[in-house]
């Protein structure tokens, strides 16, 4: 097997070709390692947390939102951008108050993920929120989100009928779908 620097390009120029409030496009020149060079374009992003908010009970609180790129309501675990300074657990907490209502008693880290690896540097946190207190949080004013409170089964059989298309809520429900079956998880993540 190759080791990893036989696969890397080594930047030759650099071309910030947009910066906007939430992504900066670039468009670089590498040297590939064949010694060839070629053309990446990428979007910079300052990375995002994603929630599963476990009721209790076999039940998880989703969210419904209007997506412009793609112009369909999505059904989608609650998730939201890091702030500049802000830790991916300290935006999961907001984001979740913001966009559910509910404060996490115990928020816990599942996994990272790296959601687009051909265009992005994208970077998303993944937890585990239990103990889910309710209070009233005031939402984004250019964002509207109904809340939908679903079974794991009922979610599980949106994914396997081809209703859920979002890649982080598929990767959240078969993390949450295996936590609640497998009993060593189980014991780490439901207390």
């Amino acid at each position: 097997m190759k080791s990893d620097t036989d696969f890397m390009e080594m930047t030759i120029e650099s071309e910030e070709i947009y910066s906007g409030r939430l992504l900066h496009v670039f468009k670089d020149t590498v040297r590939l390692p064949s010694g060839n060079h070629s053309i990446r374009e990428y979007i910079k992003h300052p990375g995002a947390s994603v929630v599963i908010p476990y009721l209790g009970n076999n039940k998880i609180i989703m969210i419904r939102q209007y997506r412009y790129p793609i112009q369909m309501v999505m059904l989608e675990l609650p998730a939201g951008k890091i702030d500049p300074g802000e830790s991916p657990e300290k935006t999961m907490a907001r984001e979740l108050a913001e966009e559910t209502g509910y404060h996490p008693g115990s928020l816990q880290f599942i996994c990272k993920i790296h959601p687009c690896v051909g265009y992005s540097d994208e970077l998303l946190y993944l937890f585990w929120a239990n103990d889910l207190r309710l209070s009233v949080t005031p939402g984004d004013d250019d964002e509207t989100i109904e809340t939908v409170e679903m079974s794991i089964d009922a979610a599980m059989e949106l994914v396997f009928s081809g209703q859920v298309t979002d890649a982080k809520t598929l990767i959240g429900l078969f993390w949450l779908n295996e936590i609640c079956r497998n009993p060593d998880l189980k014991q780490k993540f439901i207390q």
